[in-house]
This record gives structure tokens, C-alpha cells and sequence, in this order.
């Protein structure tokens, strides 16, 4: 019994000491839990951030970058999304490439691989496979076409990219971006990059352990923020009949290099400005010229800047045209100063003469002895010479003006010696042909936020100086028209039958690095500087060609006067500025007056005026009249074209070969069609085929010529008359 006892003693000890140990065990887990619990941590570990981060998923939000359009909002400059081809290999896959000899035969031609080097890579032992270059930054289209294949084991990966739908317009004024937009290049591009350039969002949410969205998840999101978008005062109108007839005198003369800018004097917009060589941003890998002419180049600019000299001396109210001086040469100490046809001079001649024959000595004679070198560069500073415009685009250049030496001053009157840039002297220029008031040129019209759709900038037009009277400029202006009308002028090759142009033109020295000057037939920088009409100019035009490849019957102008012509006479025929020759012929020539023919039936009027002895041209093949051009109540002359368009959806190209500048300005009215006009006459060629169809807004082009020069080279008989040949040309002497 007592044995019994004693071994119950001990297992009670035993049970009491279990029990105290489970409950220390369940005291001490009991604590662990509530530590826990409460401080959410184990070895330093943050359980509450563990556990978000294994449940929690996020996603970016990408934002998009802005966009750049032209001032009647065309896009210009845009993010869109391209496809990246590319191959699954992996036999474990639900779809997979089986045949890669059978799918590269198909695919080859999409991505400009030959067939057996993408047979090679498509069986090749990977898991997936990139298919080279011409896979990457495909259109949907060109996705779209591949897709229909039906290609086992091809799949596409979508991706944004920045897309310039224009290709070259205006590309150094745009500049570019790498397609991914990570980095931006050059351009507006670039200086604009911080406010085109977007930023992402985020998107978190809570998810099972396959990352499928929890029902009723909390969300945490950051929206993304879109970039700004930018209009530029560019008018694709006169861009693109720009940018078209630059690449007709680049394919034709070869030069070195072109610049051409387009402004309107009246508040300083840039509408056009485009250089050669230039580039197609989607293919910027071809660049091969980074710099943007117009502004960061100077050079010599040549006698464009004699209206400037002109200006200030009359001004300064020191100018009498009527007195004469003796052409030539100039001597100034040392140094000489010959006359472009090689320092023989006309005689004596007035300094009105001088003007029109670019005489250097005129203008020399003027710096020294009649405006004085003090005066001269205090005008120089007062047209804005040393100083940048400020013009909104990057990298604009310094100008260089040679002021130390008595020297100095009569060749920078001429335009020799003093480096300017382009967009300096149509600065300049802005003043006379707005009344002395000179405009400070810009190419941003405005910018906006399109998150808030507001407004965060806006350009509006600065006078940046009064450099001469309204009274000064009015007189420039006279003087500067008998440089394209008179006889004696060197600028006879920039006159247009209709409009009253004015300008100077401007032949300029190109150096060697040495210093020596460069000298042959065609070794210049051809350019003019003009503005009109001359009642009111609404349109300046700065051409500068630089070392064309012209034949010896040739002269340095005519690829300049073909791109000044051509753009000067687009642009305002597009600002319905009516020609005054045409004007004139109406009222003296007219033999009937059209009457109101739309709503008519158009056999009628077929009929009717065919009896008039009209040419009725009929557009669509629908019974009524729907439009017409002339329009009601306008006299025409025997013989003339009727343009007629009927109430059909239809309508086809006519051939237009034999038709004038005025037939074709018709049709396009009538059409609603877009014309760039190339040369003066009739109608040569034109690049819609007769018999296509077409439609409102459409773009066409039509080249015109002389009678007597189709298809042949200009005579060298037209240089045979002594002197004017010299001044045409404009030899390797400074202007």
C-alpha cells in the first residue's frame, strides 16, 4: 500500500511539472502571438509589408507623348503603337513554329530577311527568337498582313513609337525622337522635350497567388499625366509646296546645300522653313546632316543686306539717288574694292543705278562717305545684326560682324566679310516690309496641357525694334521693286507676271579653310531675299543655294528663282491675294460674262456656253451642276475653260497638258483640290494620271513651261547681251 501511495505522489509531481511546463510553452507562444500581432515583425522582418508585397500587384500606367501639329492642326509629330514580330520555338508550347523552312518562305519578303538565313534562325534550338530589324516598328497594317499568313508560332509584341506622318517636311524644325521616345534627338523635339515628354502612372491591387484580382480589391492609382502638345505656325500648305519644290531643284542642280524660309512680316510667323540635305525622321539612321541652316549657320550672306545699307541712309536722310559716282573699283588705302563684273563698271553712274546694278562700290561709297561707319553700325544694331532673334528653336547661331577696320565697314555694307544668319535678315527684312516695325520671328504658335485642356503657353506677335520709319520703308520698297522690273536690275529673274515682287538678291564668297576664296562657274552661295505684293507685302521669302551644279550657259539664279517663284506665287495665290495682270486682262479682254449655272441641268449649259465659244470642262457624271469656276458674274476671255463639277460622288483627273497656271488655279477651286504649281506657262506634266479618281482635299502637282523652251535648255544666246550677262551671273567677285 505504501509503495502504492509513494509512486502516486510522484506522478501527481510529475503532472503538476508537465503542467506547468504546457502552460510556460502555451504562456510564452501566447505572448509570441500577441508580440507579434502588435509589432508585425519576426527577425526584423516587416510581416505587414511581406504580405504586401507577395499579394500586392502593380502595374505602370503609361502616359503618352504629346503631340506636335501644324497651325491648322495637322499632326506633324505623334505616338502611336507598332508591332514587333517575333518567333516561339519551344516544342512544349501550344503554338510553335513546326515548319521553319515553309514559314520562312512566307515570311521573308514582310521582314527583309533572306529565306535561308530565317530558316536558319527559326531552327535554331531556343526557346524564342527576334526576327531581325525589319520585324521591329511594324505598322498594323503591315501586322495585319503577316497575321493573315497564319503562321504557327509567329506572335507580335505591341509597343508605342514616335511616328512622323509627313516624312521629310520640315524635319530639322521638328527634329526626332529614337522610336522608343526614350531619348530625343534634335529639333523641337529636344528643346521641347520636358513638356512633350509624359510621365507614367501606377496602378496597385490586391490579388490571389496566380495574380488575379481579389473581388472588391483596394486600389491605389496614380494617374498617368499625357505630355503637352505643341502648334507650330508652320501652314502645311506652303511647307509642302516648299518642301516639294526644294527636292525638284536638289534632284536637278545637286547644290551643297539649300535653306528657304517663308514668314509673314506682319507678326513673325514662320509658315515655312525647310533645308537640304535633309531627313526623313522615321529613318533617322540616314541623317547626314544634323544642322538646321536657317538658324544655325552663318555665313556671308552677299548683297541682300544693301536694302539694309539702302534703308539706313535714307533714313539718316543722306541718300539723293540722283548723284552719281564713278563705278569700278574703290580704293580704300591698301585695299580695293571692284565691282561684280570684274571692276569694269558701268561709268558714271547714279547711286539709283548703283542700287539696281548691285554695285559694290555704290554701296562701299555709301558706308564711308554718305552714312559714315559710326551710323552704319549703329543701323546694323538697330536691325538686330548682333544679337540672336530668339527665335523659338534650338541652337540659333551668333552673327559675326567685321567692325574693327575702315575696311570693315564698306564690305559689311555689301554684305562681304560680316557673317550673318538667315533668319537674321528675314528678321530684318520684317521691318520694311511692315512699315519700320520689325517683328520678332517665331515658329510655336501655342502649347497645351491636354490633361486640363488649358492653355499653358502662348505666342503672340512682338515688335522687337523700330529700326526705320513707315516713310523709309515705303521708299525701300519703291526702290527695291525696279530691282526685278528694270532692265538693269540684277533681280529680273525673280519677276512675276501678276505680282508686284520686290527684294535683293545676293551672290556671296565661299572660303577656304585656308582663307582663300573659292572661285569657278557656280562656286557661290546664290541667294534673294523678297517680299510681296509690294502695296502690302503679306509674305517674305529668304532663298539661299549654295554651289549648284549649273551649266556654263546657266546662271546662279535660276535655282534660286525657281524655288523663290514657285513658293512666292503658291503662297499667295493661297492667301487669295489675286494677281493684278489678270486683273487687268479681264477688264480690257472679256467677251462674256458667266452667268449662275449651278442647279442647272448640264446639257443646258454644255450647250450654252460651247455656242459662246467656251471649253466647257465637265468633272463627275452627274446631270446638274453642283459647282462652277468662273463663278457667277465673271468676265472670261474667248476661248477659255469652264470648269463644271456635277452633283456625282465621282469624279476622275482630267489631262490637263496644254492648260494655263489660270485653267489649272480653276479646277483646283472648283475640285477643292490642293495644287503646287512648278514653272511658268502651260502645262507639261502633272502627277495624278488623267482617268484616277479623286477627291476634295486631294494634293496634286503640275509643272508648266514656255512654248518656246519645252523640253530644251535655256540658250546661251539669252547671256549674249554685253553686260547683262555679268550681273546675271553674278561672278566670283562679291556682289
Amino acid at each position: 500500500m505504501r509503495g502504492l501511495e509513494i509512486k502516486r505522489n510522484v506522478m501527481n509531481k510529475r503532472a503538476v511539472v508537465l503542467l506547468l511546463c504546457v502552460l510556460m510553452i502555451f504562456v510564452v507562444l501566447v505572448g509570441r502571438f500577441i508580440f507579434i500581432q502588435t509589432s508585425k515583425e519576426v527577425n526584423g522582418t516587416d510581416l505587414e509589408a511581406l504580405g504586401k508585397d507577395r499579394w500586392t500587384r502593380s502595374q505602370v500606367l503609361k502616359g503618352v507623348r504629346g503631340t506636335i501639329y501644324d497651325r491648322s492642326g495637322g499632326v506633324l509629330a505623334t505616338e502611336l503603337n507598332s508591332y514587333t514580330a517575333y518567333a516561339i520555338l519551344d516544342e512544349g508550347q501550344r503554338s510553335y513554329v513546326k515548319d521553319p523552312q515553309a514559314t520562312a518562305e512566307k515570311l521573308s519578303p514582310y521582314v527583309n530577311m533572306p529565306v535561308d538565313e530565317l530558316t536558319s534562325l527559326l531552327s535554331s534550338d531556343r526557346f524564342q527568337v527576334e526576327l531581325g530589324s525589319g520585324a521591329k516598328n511594324m505598322t498594323h497594317e503591315r501586322m495585319e498582313e503577316i497575321s493573315a499568313l497564319q503562321l504557327e508560332g509567329i506572335f507580335f509584341r505591341e509597343e508605342p513609337r514616335r511616328y512622323y506622318p509627313k516624312q521629310t517636311y520640315a524635319s530639322h524644325v521638328i527634329g526626332y525622337t529614337e522610336r522608343d521616345m526614350a531619348t530625343a534627338r534634335m529639333g523641337l523635339e529636344r528643346s521641347l522635350d520636358e513638356q512633350l515628354r509624359p510621365t507614367d502612372g501606377l496602378i496597385q491591387y490586391q490579388s490571389d497567388r496566380k495574380g488575379i484580382p481579389l473581388p472588391d480589391p483596394k486600389q491605389n492609382i496614380t494617374p498617368a499625366k499625357n505630355g503637352h502638345d505643341v502648334y507650330l505656325t508652320l501652314d502645311s500648305n506652303i511647307q509642302t509646296a516648299l518642301d516639294q519644290v526644294m527636292t525638284k531643284v536638289e534632284e536637278e542642280y545637286e547644290p551643297e546645300k539649300m535653306i528657304a524660309i517663308v514668314a509673314d512680316p506682319k507678326t513673325g510667323e514662320i509658315l515655312a522653313m525647310s533645308n537640304r540635305p535633309s531627313f526623313n525622321p522615321n529613318h533617322y539612321e540616314d541623317i547626314t546632316n544634323y544642322t538646321n541652316y536657317a538658324v544655325s549657320d552663318r555665313f556671308e550672306p552677299g548683297s541682300t543686306v544693301k536694302m539694309f545699307t539702302l534703308a539706313a541712309a535714307i533714313e539718316e536722310g543722306v541718300y539723293n539717288g540722283e548723284d552719281t559716282y564713278q563705278s569700278g573699283r574703290y580704293q580704300i588705302g591698301p585695299d580695293s574694292i571692284p565691282d561684280h563684273n570684274g571692276g569694269r563698271g558701268w561709268g558714271v553712274i547714279t547711286y539709283n543705278e548703283g542700287l539696281l546694278r548691285s554695285s559694290n562700290v555704290a554701296f562701299s561709297k555709301i558706308a564711308l562717305e554718305v552714312l559714315g561707319r559710326e551710323k552704319l553700325y549703329e543701323y546694323w544694331q538697330r536691325f538686330g545684326f548682333y544679337e540672336p532673334t530668339g527665335i523659338d528653336l534650338p541652337n540659333e547661331a551668333d552673327s559675326l560682324i567685321a567692325d574693327q577696320y575702315r575696311i570693315d565697314a564698306a564690305t559689311t555694307a555689301l554684305g562681304q566679310g560680316t557673317a550673318l544668319t538667315p533668319i537674321q535678315q528675314v528678321q530684318a527684312a520684317t521691318a520694311i516690309a511692315n512699315g519700320g516695325k520689325m517683328m520678332k520671328p517665331y515658329i510655336i504658335d501655342h502649347i497645351v496641357d491636354p490633361n486640363t485642356n488649358t492653355v499653358v503657353k502662348k505666342n503672340e506677335p512682338e515688335v522687337v525694334g523700330e529700326p526705320i520709319s513707315a516713310e523709309t520703308a515705303a521708299e525701300v520698297i519703291d526702290l527695291l521693286e525696279q530691282v526685278v522690273t528694270s532692265p538693269a536690275g540684277t533681280g529680273r529673274p525673280y519677276y512675276l507676271e501678276g505680282f508686284n515682287v520686290v527684294g535683293k538678291t545676293g551672290t556671296a564668297q565661299i572660303r577656304n579653310d585656308d582663307g582663300s576664296i573659292i572661285r569657278g562657274h557656280g562656286e557661290n552661295i546664290f541667294s534673294f531675299l523678297g517680299m510681296a505684293p509690294k502695296e502690302d507685302p503679306r509674305v517674305i521669302v529668304y532663298v539661299a543655294v549654295k554651289r549648284p551644279h549649273i551649266e556654263n550657259y546657266e546662271v546662279g539664279s535660276e535655282p534660286t528663282a525657281m524655288i523663290f517663284n514657285t513658293i512666292m506665287k503658291h503662297s499667295l495665290q493661297y492667301l487669295n491675294i489675286t494677281p493684278t495682270m489678270e486683273e487687268i486682262e479681264e477688264e480690257i479682254a472679256t467677251s462674256y460674262v458667266t452667268k449662275q449655272y449651278v442647279g442647272q441641268s448640264l446639257a443646258a449649259v454644255q450647250q450654252e456656253i460651247t455656242a459662246e465659244g467656251l471649253e466647257p470642262i465637265i468633272l463627275g457624271d452627274g446631270g446638274t451642276i453642283a459647282a462652277q469656276q468662273p463663278a457667277a458674274g465673271k468676265g472670261i476671255l474667248p476661248g477659255e475653260k469652264v470648269m463644271l463639277r456635277t452633283n456625282s460622288e465621282q469624279a476622275v483627273m482630267p489631262d490637263m497638258t496644254g492648260w494655263s497656271n489660270r485653267d489649272v488655279r480653276k479646277f483646283a477651286e472648283v475640285m477643292g483640290m490642293r495644287p503646287t504649281i512648278f514653272g511658268h506657262g502651260y502645262v507639261t506634266t502633272q502627277n495624278i494620271e488623267p482617268g484616277r479618281a479623286i477627291k476634295e482635299g486631294d494634293f496634286f502637282v503640275i509643272e508648266l513651261a514656255t512654248p518656246s523652251r519645252e523640253g530644251e535648255a535655256q540658250e546661251s544666246e539669252e547671256l549674249d547681251e554685253a553686260g547683262e550677262a555679268e550681273q546675271e551671273e553674278q561672278e566670283n567677285q562679291a556682289e
